[in-house]
């Protein structure tokens, strides 16, 4: 019988009251992806994924093509380990724009900040990062950034880090200062 127990001599425990160090893995050796999806709260890696292009594409709007391809040539790290194939690739494969034409425009136009041009503040970054992103409702949209944020930086050096920095608006700089 499936209900029939046959080992009864083995105690019960309640595992909300124990820590597992097997089931905790240190954020050192989670990939890019799995750090976006644990520290945002995504239900998997392919949410995890779309936001983070979303984050990306929001992040190059700001910066100028030279500084783009600068964050771009550090980003050349596994994003995850997967036999998927809908998921191999790198974390630059995720800064570059997934539309052709919507990359090719990036390139040639200016960043969206300056004098006379159209200027992406903290709330329309965040506005967009939470609309274009699909984020679902039960995920917090600065939790969800900052996570995008932190997985990055770990992936860049100081000189990238401040670079980019440097483009954010003010309320974002703290996110991702943050992070």
């Amino acid at each position: 019988m499936p209900d029939q127990t046959f080992r009864r001599n083995i105690p019960e425990v309640d595992p909300t009251e124990i820590e597992d160090s097997r089931t905790a893995i240190a954020d050192e050796h989670r990939s890019f992806l799995e750090k976006v999806m644990v520290k945002a709260g995504f239900a998997d890696l392919y949410d995890a994924r779309d936001f983070t292009e979303v984050v990306f594409r929001v992040m190059r709007d700001l910066m100028t093509t030279e500084a783009s391809d600068r964050v771009e040539a550090e980003l050349h790290t596994e994003a995850v380990p997967t036999d998927e194939k809908a998921l191999q690739f790198e974390v630059a494969d995720l800064w570059k724009d997934t539309n052709p034409i919507v990359g090719l425009l990036s390139r040639v136009r200016p960043p969206w900040q300056g004098p006379g041009i159209f200027k992406i503040d903290s709330d329309r970054f965040l506005f967009r990062v939470a609309n274009e992103g699909g984020k679902p409702a039960t995920v917090d949209r600065e939790q969800a950034v900052k996570a995008v944020f932190s997985a990055t930086k770990d992936e860049l050096s100081q000189e990238r880090i401040e670079e980019i920095a440097s483009w954010l608006p003010d309320h974002v700089r703290e996110l991702w200062e943050q992070a």
